[in-house]
């Protein structure tokens, strides 16, 4: 899993990587840190199938507004950079999973 500092680590992570799933969350977002565990999980079975980044929207306001990311915690499943599932809220580890592996 890696921790995404600013737009352009994010956009490496999107071009080095076929499959990426992002978490967009905050220190301060209750949802966000159960939702934390699951994502840990889930990174440890990623298995170099797909990458898992986490981004801080207090620290990356711009990704923010670039994906109008409005309600945290939101996963994002990108394609070859391009945004193509979304998910908010609080789901399950199998949620996750299955939202991935559509675009394996």
């Amino acid at each position: 899993m890696t921790i995404i500092h600013n737009a352009e680590e994010f956009d490496k992570a999107l071009l080095t990587n076929k499959v990426v799933l992002a978490d967009f969350w905050a220190t301060w977002c209750g949802p966000c840190r159960m939702l934390m565990p699951v994502i840990e999980e889930v990174a440890a079975e990623a298995d170099g199938k797909f990458a898992v980044v986490k981004v801080d929207v207090d620290e990356n306001e711009q990704l923010a507004m670039r994906y109008k990311i409005m309600t945290i915690p939101t996963l994002m499943v990108f394609k070859n950079g391009v945004a193509e599932d979304k998910s908010i809220g609080v789901v399950s580890k199998a949620a996750i999973m299955n939202m991935v592996e559509k675009y394996l």
